[in-house]
């Protein structure tokens, strides 16, 4: 009893994001306090609890035992208490927060423009920090906890990872226009026999286009390999190379008149461009509402396009 008494709700909340994030400048930024007040918190709960209950293990930490076993009573104490004293749920044009997203510069080029002009409009308040990544890097950010929400194509997932998909996308080519056919596109075997530039985070991984290729038992040149779909229409002009793109990037960046628009010489399946998240944040009700309102512009650019 007396160690209850030294437990206010305020420790509790601060338990259960330093449980959840596994670090205490995350679990500061989630609590929408200073680092310094988390670590005296954790501090206290340390003394309260007589446990270390997160453990330095190489540059992370992580939790000890008696840490793991509080967990999930914690969550289910947490979610009892926000049943009985009624959530007030989530306002966005008073709410003062900062969610941390993921996503390539495509996903920025696509999905950024429009849904700042709907935060400056809905929620002033709200800020974003924008990070870049491989698929891969993406997910493990989202498993620790490092950004709130990935946006990308994530062809398998882990069990704790949501996904939602936004639109699904399709592919188009860009070359020189004066290097192409005055009528026409250019045949698969003309295709070919151009270099070809290909845009990739982590180069050596097998994307849409080069697993057509592959069912049909051709490769591609790839003369140049850039990390950004920004600037890869930008070499084109005054070159033979050709370059293979999601159709929306074009749409959010158009090519110059020295370029051409053409569609591909073989089937490429089209991919599902989705949102994704952390089960942790499933009951969050300001990430739930940043996703709907994600979801609501992307699905209205999709009819539009």
């Amino acid at each position: 009893m007396d160690d209850l008494r030294r437990i206010d709700l305020n420790l509790l909340l601060t338990l259960h994001a330093l449980l959840s994030e596994q670090h205490v400048s995350r679990a500061a930024i989630r609590l929408h306090r200073s680092q310094p007040a988390v670590s005296h918190a954790l501090a206290q709960l340390r003394d309260i609890f007589a446990d270390p209950l997160l453990v330095r293990r190489g540059a992370r930490l992580v939790l000890s035992p008696r840490a793991q076993a509080l967990r999930d009573p914690l969550q289910q104490a947490l979610a009892q208490l926000d049943g009985l004293l009624g959530s007030p749920g989530f306002e966005p044009g008073r709410a003062r927060r900062t969610f941390r997203l993921a996503m390539s510069d495509y996903g920025a080029q696509v999905v950024l423009p429009a849904l700042m002009r709907e935060l400056r409009t809905l929620a002033p308040q709200i800020d974003l920090v924008v990070s870049q990544g491989s698929r891969e890097a993406m997910l493990g950010q989202l498993i620790d906890g490092e950004v709130d929400l990935a946006l990308g194509v994530f062809p398998e997932l882990p069990s704790e990872i949501h996904e939602q998909g936004l639109f699904d996308e399709s592919f188009v080519c860009v070359a020189d226009r004066g290097t192409l056919p005055v009528r026409g596109n250019l045949t698969l075997d003309a295709w070919l026999a151009r270099p070809h530039v290909l845009v990739a985070v982590r180069p050596g991984i097998d994307n849409e286009i080069d697993q057509a290729l592959k069912a049909l038992g051709v490769r591609r040149r790839i003369a140049l390999t850039l990390p950004h779909w920004g600037v890869a229409q930008t070499v084109l002009a005054g070159t033979d190379l050709v370059l293979t793109v999601a159709r929306r990037s074009l749409a959010a960046s158009p090519p110059d008149k020295a370029l051409r628009v053409f569609e591909p010489p073989l089937p490429i399946s089209a991919f599902s461009f989705a949102q994704a998240w952390h089960a942790r944040r499933e009951g969050d009700a300001g990430h739930q509402w940043l996703r709907e309102l994600i979801l609501a512009h992307c699905r209205g650019w999709h009819s539009r396009a």
